[in-house]
């Protein structure tokens, strides 16, 4: 964690002392009253809720001070207040400042599908040769990338960050305070078309995190996506691609399937090629893997030490984890979120695996814009193409799923619709069977987590 006097704090912050020593040490920054540790500084955003009616909160959980942009009530004659004009830039402002301190080489990963497991593999590879530090769980916007920036130290040689975005001119913002040394672009899909409404207009946000690089740095791109293409082909730097075509300079061929171990590959990174076990079963993630690798290439990993560490890469957390179950049952938990592209994959990289029966849960997907219903109404297809038994669907979306897949075939008796997931979870268990191979996928705001928990805790191992 980066170490500040409050003096430091106020003047990197463009801020004034209100209260406080200004010679107080301050190592922990939190935006969540919930959360706050003994000794923390807490800025105090103003979004839905706004954080200056928190600060009490924090207070009484060990806060020593907070950054405001209001007048408020002090919570004691010791606690610290450093006033700006508006926080969430005077958070940016210190994270930026920080990184300045710590200059560590920064890669940033951004695509509408599969930045923390990009991410994730990129730090894992990387951990061989540096100290890595990589942003926690989604924290990937304007505030969460800082929040992560905050916790650098003279330790750490590389900073492993995702860069996300719902509109254009996010990413940009994202660039300015963490600008990246290695740029990775994965993909272009149709995600939060609620709020961009082409994929040209996503593709135009994503390329934001080019034009942010430093100067010097390396551009990792996906060749097999023709928006990916075609926002790096003027790209003037450094380039790495990557991708299953021969075109590219880090390859997967020769790809065997290995049930639930995974796959086998080989992998080409320029003229060393190697086969390798990668012990995970999605197709997509062979992508994000790929990705991960000419990150690692772009800051000199060996390969060696690549094709050492890839079989050792672990599953994350409601991300595509496998639970074997009581009565043979298998559990695919793929509950922190879904859209249209990846439902897809999941469902077809899933199909292959042996069940005596595979029982597909989903929840509505959303932010999907006017094309909602369609893409609803086209997972439905994909759910009888990729010859899935039983169909679980949950919130009102997730109604157009159903009615498609029974208008393409399955049996109306091997459908059932729930409206939340806790009516689904209550109803789960009587509808599993021995041998099934279950897989829960749906939007966060759905809370699949909740069905995902309920089938491991009914069905625990003994």
């Amino acid at each position: 964690m980066a170490e500040l006097r409050l003096k430091e704090i106020a003047a990197r912050v463009n801020g004034r002392i209100i209260q406080g020593d200004p010679a107080l040490v301050f190592a922990q920054f939190n935006i969540d009253s919930r959360l706050s540790q003994p000794g923390e500084l807490f800025f105090a955003l103003r979004a839905r809720r706004d954080g200056h009616d928190f600060i009490p909160d924090a207070a009484a959980r060990g806060a020593r001070g907070a950054v405001i942009s209001r007048e408020v009530q002090s919570p004691g004659q010791n606690f610290a207040l450093v006033r700006v004009e508006d926080t969430a830039v005077a958070l940016q402002r210190l994270a930026g400042s920080v990184l300045a301190d710590h200059p560590v080489k920064v890669v940033g990963i951004t695509g509408s599908v599969g930045k923390t497991t990009t991410k994730e593999f990129a730090a894992s590879l990387l951990a061989r040769r540096f100290n890595v530090l990589k942003s926690e769980g989604n924290y990937n916007n304007h505030i969460g990338l800082a929040l992560s920036l905050l916790r650098l130290n003279p330790s750490y040689d590389v900073a492993v960050l995702e860069m996300a975005m719902s509109g254009r001119g996010e990413i940009r913002t994202l660039t300015r305070i963490a600008p990246p040394d290695v740029s990775v672009v994965i993909n272009v899909n149709p995600v939060h078309l609620e709020f961009l409404h082409s994929l040209e207009e996503i593709a135009l946000a994503k390329k934001e995190i080019l034009e942010g690089t430093k100067p010097g740095g390396t551009a990792v791109v996906n060749a097999d996506d023709p928006w990916v293409r075609t926002i790096s082909q003027d790209w003037k730097g450094q380039k790495i691609t990557f991708g299953l075509s021969p075109r590219c300079d880090v390859r997967a061929t020769r790809i065997r399937k290995k049930g639930t171990d995974g796959m086998v590959i080989k992998l080409h990174l320029g003229r060393e090629k190697e086969e390798v076990l990668f012990p995970f079963v999605y197709d997509d993630y062979l992508y994000n893997l790929l990705a991960a690798v000419s990150a690692n290439h772009a800051l000199f990993l060996p390969f060696d030490d690549i094709i050492q560490m890839i079989p050792q890469l672990k599953p994350f957390s409601r991300r595509g984890e496998i639970f074997r179950l009581a009565s043979s049952i298998e559990l695919v938990d793929d509950s922190y979120n879904s859209n249209p592209k990846a439902l897809a994959s999941v469902l077809r990289s899933l199909a292959s695996l042996p069940a005596r029966r595979r029982v597909a849960v989903l929840g509505d997907m959303l932010e999907l814009g006017e094309k909602e219903i369609e893409f609803h109404i086209e997972a439905g297809e994909e759910v009888v193409a990729c010859g899935w038994d039983v169909l679980i669907t949950v919130g009102r979306l997730s109604l157009h799923l159903a009615e498609s897949a029974q208008a393409a075939g399955l049996d109306p008796c091997r459908i059932f619709s729930f409206a939340s997931s806790e009516e689904a979870a209550a109803r789960m268990t009587s509808i599993i069977q021995t041998g099934d191979l279950i897989l829960v996928k749906g939007s966060r705001g759905m809370k699949m987590d909740f069905i995902a928990d309920r089938i491991k805790s009914y069905f625990r191992e003994d």
